[in-house]
């Protein structure tokens, strides 16, 4: 059986809406906060049993807290997700239906791409396929900004990713809509997009490039776990 919500539980969700996307550090640090100022016991190693008690509740309003990671770096991060909206139409109340439209562009590049990556100048260069009102080079160039500071893309020297809300919130859109060019990382079993392959084509295993840094960090010859021939890739270090 479920245990209540108290007041501790209810300022750590009240936080969570507010900040969307919060890093596992901060997560920690709130709910100890919470518990404190509420006068409860915390007790560290019942964060998720904490959670699990908060989407007890949320679950007839279908939401929930969900824990993902981050491709980027590695570090798990906590996002407060709408259940009942599982497509892009869940941002419709900050952006307009042709950059929704040029968004979700975006994603599928990124989805059926190598290496979860798409540039900036590919996404310019898709403007010209939208069926709504064309975004002009400096209107697209506003949007990515915007989509970097809202926390749903990530960008590095030109290059854009799907940022850990990107894939936390949107996995079910994501399974739904791409299940052709699906990857899932052998080792945590969560969706894919920057990731090393194993290069026997009778394996051909994924693994999230911060997953490799982690398998690998201690082994003198990398291997594959699941068909043990050598791993040629380079292997990332632990950040």
């Amino acid at each position: 059986m479920a245990r209540q919500m108290g007041d501790s539980h209810r300022r750590f969700l009240q936080t969570m809406m507010i900040n969307g996307i919060t890093d596992e550090h901060s997560v920690k640090a709130l709910y100890q906060y919470c518990c404190e100022v509420n006068k409860t016991p915390h007790v560290p190693d019942k964060l998720d049993e904490f959670i699990d008690t908060i989407n007890s509740k949320l679950q007839a309003m279908f939401m929930q807290i969900r824990k993902g990671m981050s491709e980027v770096d590695g570090h798990q991060y906590y996002v407060l997700v709408n259940m009942a909206e599982t497509n892009i139409t869940r941002m419709s109340s900050d952006y307009a239906d042709n950059e929704l439209e040029l968004f979700r562009k975006i994603v599928d590049l990124t989805v059926c791409s190598e290496n979860g990556k798409v540039s900036s100048t590919d996404i310019l260069n898709i403007t010209d396929t939208m069926t709504t009102k064309k975004l002009k080079k400096s209107e697209t160039e506003h949007l990515l900004s915007r989509l970097v500071q809202d926390k749903w893309l990530c960008e590095e020297r030109g290059e854009y990713t799907l940022s850990a809300r990107c894939i936390i919130e949107m996995e079910p859109y994501i399974r739904t809509m791409y299940q052709d060019h699906l990857k899932v990382c052998h080792i945590c079993h969560s969706l894919a997009f920057q990731c090393q392959i194993c290069e026997n084509p009778t394996c051909g295993i994924k693994i999230h490039n911060p997953c490799v840094a982690r398998y690998f960090k201690r082994r003198t010859e990398p291997r594959c776990p699941s068909c043990d021939d050598f791993w040629p890739h380079e292997i990332p270090e632990v950040r």
